[in-house]
């Protein structure tokens, strides 16, 4: 058993991936028993192997997101953060603002990545353009150092890939010269490398040979000294080959793509290179939705968020609003100023905030009072430090006298001399001299009670007096007498063993005292700066509080401003469009949608936190702002990634197993037989309707047995037009049966015709797909003919006043970039110029292509399926009326599914369609215009400006009714064609349709083997088939049960 079986739908946790996964399960389990069935009619194993081979490979849909930005908005930042791994690189590189970066998902633990090259054709036609934005008018090399400016990018660039071609000899070579220069980077071009990495720093260290941009770095003040030494590196650095990246497609295994979104990290900034802008166009053009990111601090006040807003809008060509397709994402939400966004915001009331405040206030009180504790405790160790060197020094001295006399040795006191001869100095009156420092007039403390032998101890406060009591006024009047004694006899007085004993005492003693007086001091200030500690802790979490109640309160006044400023935009582009389509009937009071319905998804994210809260980032330091993950908005983010693929991903798993459904029964019909039919009963059926004789196979076989479908490309797999471009309807129904006309099996009737069920409704079929291409091709010419020929007529008539206008409204530089890039550069000439053009056929457009093209042609494929199943009723013998009545109820359900799915592949398709052709306009005005733009930039010299405007302007003039009338033609040629195409595809699709008709009503004829095994064999499937449909219901319940409860 290759699935899990539950008892109960509530026992299953229902997603769409695991509805998805459960049925792949069921299928291979499915084709394991039908492999060991031997099937009479080769037609029903080719029919049954590509029904298993399509729901094998109908794999989980994806849903693409481009992420659009300007240069700086941090949508690399957001994009690693939402990934939860630093995949995208964020700095080093100038190619993340200028190359297509596609991530998706996979399975494998590792990070693979395609780096895809420029052709050699593309790089130099790049080339080309560079070198032209280095020269001026007159051949000489423009300013480079200012990399905002096209010569300074272009100067970045040939310098990366080409670092040994200097400046000067940069404006001499050609492109050819160029090139020729490395053959290293002529083998580059046009290749893919593949990295494959076990984690990101590997990934980041592999990926960053081809995009790292090694002369990103600037030497500072600092370094002047070893410029010299510099300059030696650089000329050892290699070619760099980040200007030579076409597009990067990254596949990792990060949770949030696990549900089939596709990020496409698209450029920031015009790109030189008319291929990655050319993908990044297309990119547009196929994402199903579109995320605008823009910093915080500018969404709201610049225009820069409307514009992209808009310009999205319009790029999707929407007609009705999807809430699903536009989202904008404010980043950088940590970056707040608190002094800023509290008054501008009027909450300085609000009971949040004062409540943060006021635990900063109280914080803060706090801390001064700890930081005089911890001064204190330092100055009363500093002087205890001081008394305490200065007793034990005293100490050593009574120590080493006391062991002098003990011994009979002589010894010189020094520290008790000096003392002395201060005495002496001073006079009869002894005063505090304190080795020459003022200040307290406390009176020098003598250790003994021998008054000859007194000496001072400085200071010594009034603890250790206290030990060593000195009595002041006794002091005084020792003074006075030994004032009136000779200085000699007290110099001269005997220091016993005894007196320096007690004297050693007096000094333990002290010290022991000012020991612990110093521990205490210590234990004060450690007390003192752990609780300082704690508070700063405190205290900057109070910070980043009140950091993120201001942060989210911005976030919330952002996000009602940029959905109201998207409801007023949107309003204006209606109104602008539904003006230039009928300017008599406009009515501006009047609204064309419910724009009170319009809710703009809006996202304020931090990355930088989220990183620094996670630990993505090692060494970042502590988040600034927001402690709290969920405030960071990237986990809503995530969730909002998933969400987006929810509504394509239940569709894509109800279908899934609707058709395993339809599939399976139609199994057990065969496998379980119709009971007791006489043979001459069944052999009349096989007669008129079966296709082949004894139900041989209708194509050709490989080796192995199997029919060539297998290995040939499923026609819509790729392309739904692809595989029948160039080939007529009636020509591809006759490719279709070209081996059945050789095949000697083939049944026809007297005049050579096939016949039998598939012949049968393949011929009718044919008939109407033909019909259905002959009113497409009306309706396209009905409907959108005559609202071209007057686009293109609006078109041309203003296109000389625009083409001056555009020339007038930039810099001259400008301007003669946008010329060497045919038009397309900062802004888009041609799309420009064909906006009246297609501002005039937008509404028939969008009425056309939303109205059901194909509800007609799915009526009469039905009617026909009918009529032959009445037919095979009809024909059917008496005693298997009934039995054939039974199976033409499942044969036209099983028709019906089938058809639906073949009905929404090619209003798929056409979608696709006519939105690349839509936008094939622009393509086709710059191709007619090439020639004007190159005769423009031939001017060169004094002058040059003014006669390069007038030469395209009068290009223009002569040429723009040809331009765009041509347009016009194109635009209705390539509907016409795809009318063609489509019936070709219909034509493969409904003749697979009508082989299972023949293979669902095959039953009636053919019957089941008797042998030993193959009852094995059938009973096997048919309880295989039970427990499969039982497990069904089981998941189209929990389904619903998961829907309700969302």
């Amino acid at each position: 058993m290759l699935y899990q079986l539950y008892e109960s739908a509530d026992n299953i946790s229902y997603t769409p991936e695991a509805a998805l996964e459960v049925g792949l399960g069921m299928v291979k389990t499915l084709k394991a028993r039908i492999n060991k069935l031997e099937l009479g009619s080769k037609l029903r194993k080719d029919v049954w192997l590509r029904e298993i081979d399509n729901l094998l490979h109908q794999g989980a849909p994806t849903t693409m997101i481009a992420v659009c930005g300007a240069t700086g908005a941090g949508k690399s930042s957001i994009l690693n953060a939402l990934l939860d791994d630093n995949i995208v690189p964020t700095s080093g590189m100038r190619a993340c603002t200028a190359v297509v970066t596609e991530i998706a998902y996979h399975a494998a633990p590792t990070i693979n990545a395609d780096v895809s090259f420029l052709s050699e054709a593309e790089w130099r036609a790049e080339l080309a353009v560079l070198l032209d934005d280095l020269v001026d008018e007159g051949g000489n090399l423009k300013r480079t150092t200012d990399l905002r400016s096209d010569s300074g990018v272009a100067w970045h660039k040939v310098h990366a890939v080409y670092p040994s071609i200097a400046q000067e000899q940069l404006i001499h070579l050609t492109v050819d010269q160029i090139l020729a220069r490395d053959k290293n980077i002529a083998n580059v071009l046009g290749t893919t490398k593949k990295i494959s990495a076990k984690n990101s720093t590997i990934f980041t260290q592999e990926i960053a040979r081809y995009i790292d941009s090694k002369d990103q770095k600037r030497s500072s003040k600092k370094d002047k000294t070893k410029d010299k030494n510099k300059e030696t590196k650089k000329k050892d650095h290699g070619p760099a080959l980040w200007p030579l990246i076409r597009q990067v497609n990254v596949r990792c295994n990060a949770q949030a793509l696990s549900t089939g979104a596709i990020l496409v990290d698209l450029p920031g900034v015009a790109d030189a290179n008319a291929a990655r802008n050319s993908i990044a166009k297309d990119y547009m053009k196929k994402c199903d939705c579109i995320w605008i990111l823009a910093p915080i601090t500018r969404a709201v006040d610049d225009k820069t968020a409307r514009d992209l807003l808009g310009e999205a809008f319009k790029l999707q060509l929407m007609s009705t609003y999807d809430a699903h397709t536009i989202t904008f994402i404010a980043s950088k939400c940590d970056d707040i100023s608190c002094s800023e966004v509290i008054p501008a915001l009027g909450v300085e009331d609000d009971p949040e905030l004062q409540e943060i405040e006021g635990r900063i206030e109280q914080y803060k009180e706090e801390t001064t009072d700890l930081k005089k504790k911890k001064t204190d405790a330092v100055s009363s160790m500093k002087a205890i430090d001081k008394q305490l060197k200065d007793v034990r020094a005293f100490l050593a001295e009574y120590e080493q006298h006391k062991t002098a006399l003990e011994n009979g040795e002589t010894f010189v006191p020094q520290l008790t001399t000096t003392v002395h001869k201060k005495v002496q100095s001073a006079g009869k009156k002894r005063k505090n001299t304190r080795r020459g420092k003022s200040g307290s007039p406390k009176r020098h403390k003598s250790f003994g009670d021998d008054d000859d032998d007194d000496f001072e101890i400085d200071d010594i406060d009034d603890d250790i007096s206290d030990d060593i009591h000195v009595d002041d006024s006794d002091e005084e009047e020792e003074d006075d007498s030994d004032g009136e004694e000779d200085t000699k006899d007290e110099s001269e007085e005997e220091v016993t063993v005894e007196v320096l004993q007690e004297k050693i005492g007096v000094a333990k003693e002290a010290i022991k005292v000012r020991r612990e007086q110093l521990n205490n001091s210590r234990k004060a200030r450690k007390d003192a700066v752990d609780a300082l500690s704690s508070l700063k802790k405190k205290e900057m979490k109070a910070q980043r509080d009140k950091n993120a109640f201001c942060s989210l309160k911005r976030s919330e006044f952002s996000r009602d401003v940029l959905k109201e400023d998207f409801r007023v935009g949107l309003k204006d582009l209606d109104d602008a469009a539904a003006e230039e389509r009928n300017p008599n009937s406009f009515d501006p009071t009047q609204n064309l949608r419910n724009y009170d319905d319009i809710d703009l998804p809006v996202f304020t994210c931090s990355s930088r936190d989220y990183v620094r809260i996670t630990g993505q980032v090692k060494g970042d330091g502590d988040p600034s702002c927001f402690s709290n993950v969920e405030d960071t908005g990237i986990p809503s983010l995530r969730q909002w990634c998933h969400q987006l693929t929810i509504s394509s991903r239940s569709r894509a798993a109800k279908q899934f197993h609707t058709h395993l459904k339809t599939f399976a029964n139609s199994v057990r019909v065969y496998v379980d037989g119709i009971g007791d039919v006489t043979v001459a009963d069944r052999e009349s059926l096989r007669e008129k309707w079966e296709s082949t004789r004894g139900g041989e196979e209708m194509y050709d076989s490989d080796d192995e047995g199997m029919p060539y479908w297998r290995s040939s490309p499923d026609p819509m797999s790729v392309h739904p037009f692809q595989a029948f471009r160039g080939m007529t309807s009636r020509e591809l129904v006759d490719a279709r049966f070209f081996s059945m006309n050789n095949q000697s099996s083939l049944k026809v009737d007297a005049r050579g015709e096939p016949i039998g069920v598939t012949p049968r409704l393949v011929k009718e079929f044919g008939a109407h797909v033909e019909r259905c291409v002959s009113d497409l091709q009306d309706l396209f010419r009905d409907g959108l003919e005559d609202k071209c020929q007057v686009g293109a007529a609006n078109a041309a008539e203003v296109a000389v006043q625009h083409v001056d206008e555009f020339a007038g409204s930039m810099h001259w530089a400008t301007y003669r970039a946008t010329l060497r890039r045919h038009g397309s550069w900062r802004r888009d000439l041609n799309v420009e110029l064909v906006t009246p053009f297609t501002r005039n056929i937008a509404s028939s457009w969008s009425m056309l292509f939303e109205s059901d093209l194909f509800a007609s042609l799915s009526d009469a494929i039905m009617t026909c399926i009918n009529k032959l199943i009445t037919d095979v009723e009809a024909s059917a013998a008496a005693g298997l009326k009934d039995r054939v009545h039974v199976q033409s109820s499942v044969s036209q359900e099983e028709a019906r599914h089938a058809l639906g799915q073949t009905m929404e592949v090619v209003k798929e398709a056409l979608g696709k369609e006519q939105k690349e052709i839509s936008r094939c306009l622009a393509p086709h005005v710059q191709n007619e215009l090439t020639n004007g733009y190159n005769l423009a930039l031939e001017e060169r010299g004094t002058g040059s400006v003014a006669r390069q405007k007038a030469v395209f302007h009068n290009y223009v003039d002569g040429h723009k009714h040809d331009v765009f009338d041509g347009g016009a033609e194109v635009l209705m040629g390539r509907l016409s064609t795809a009318a063609e195409t489509i019936g070709k595809a219909l034509n493969e699709s409904l003749r697979e349709l009508a082989e299972k008709i023949e293979v669902s009503l095959a039953v009636l004829w053919e019957g089941t083997q008797d042998a030993p095994g193959q009852v094995r064999a059938r009973s096997q499937i048919i309880q295989s088939v039970s427990e499969l449909l039982d497990q069904l219901i089981m998941w189209s319940k929990a389904a619903e049960k998961a829907s309700t409860a969302s």
